[in-house]
């Protein structure tokens, strides 16, 4: 009998279980997003392999627990055959997570689903030093926790106010929670402290005049943990504005990880232990190279 290599069927999302021989099956998710039919497939072998039910973990993905080991190979099967895959687990990038975003979210500030998308594209499984997380958040209500993640990506607004189509009527003073805006209303003066915004663009989105308009971008944070240790990452970089830019600053994150990570070392202990001021540096070289900040 051939010996079962459960480090690779680990690594490609048959994780064992206490039950010998009996493995939870993560799917592969980006986004949060399936499609109703991979559901319907997901319930089939629920249904034909599993214990009838399925679990959702805490990253956006769905396990199936209950696969007998003898059917690992029917399971990737079928999988396949559905246009779906096993999650990747072990030192790699791992299921990109997302919040939906300004498409279905009346808060949100960028495309999250379609961000996850080209994210998973690029760099999903890659191998790294250990396991990374990527996580996407459309605004300022961070559904999705940026900060816990080894990249966590914050949807952000850069606002700008025209004194010409202001009626200086208070909503965005009302709405701006960082209090960054004061309108008087008889002396018609509008005063906006540009240090205490927190590029949320709720001013943009509440004004009737379209007094104050956004450029929206993206908020990066480096080196977050959150399972049996919590640190919370750190923005090194300012506010970034095109996909472009974005892909730079984490592929540059990735490479200083590659470069300076030890093997089951999270990048954040990677950071602690190297210095956050040697990957700002680096951040901000591969940015000025391109003609960015």
């Amino acid at each position: 009998m051939a010996k079962v290599d459960y480090k690779e069927l680990k690594n490609n999302g048959f994780i064992p279980q206490v039950q010998k021989d009996r493995f939870s099956m993560r799917i592969k998710v980006f986004g949060g997003k399936m499609q109703s039919e991979h559901l319907k497939k997901v319930y089939e072998i629920s249904e034909k392999y599993g214990e009838g039910y399925v679990h959702m973990t805490s990253r956006q993905s769905i396990e199936i627990p209950f696969i007998k080991l003898e059917d690992v190979e029917a399971v990737r099967t079928e999988l396949k055959e559905a246009g779906m895959e096993p999650a990747a687990c072990g030192p790699a990038v791992r299921t990109i997570t997302a919040c939906q975003g300004c498409t279905v979210c009346k808060s949100g500030l960028i495309d999250t689903t379609e961000l996850a998308g080209e994210i998973d594209e690029k760099y999903y499984a890659k191998p790294l030093p250990h396991k990374f997380k990527i996580g996407i958040t459309g605004c300022r209500n961070n559904c999705l926790k940026a900060e816990e993640n080894d990249i966590g990506i914050k949807g952000g607004m850069k606002p700008q106010w025209s004194e010409d189509k202001c009626t200086f009527c208070g909503l965005c003073q009302n709405v701006c929670r960082a209090k960054a805006i004061t309108v008087e209303k008889q002396e018609k003066k509008l005063t906006f402290d540009e240090s205490k915004c927190e590029m949320c663009g709720r001013c943009v989105k509440i004004c009737p005049t379209k007094a104050w308009t956004g450029e929206s971008g993206f908020v990066v944070y480096v080196g977050g943990l959150f399972g049996n240790r919590i640190q919370i990452g750190k923005q090194l970089i300012p506010i970034v504005f095109t996909k472009e830019q974005l892909f730079k600053v984490v592929e540059a994150a990735m490479e200083f990880f590659n470069k300076h990570g030890k093997p089951k070392e999270r990048f954040g202990d990677t950071l602690k232990r190297v210095g956050w001021k040697k990957l700002e540096k680096v951040l901000k070289e591969v940015l000025n190279n391109s003609s960015v900040l």
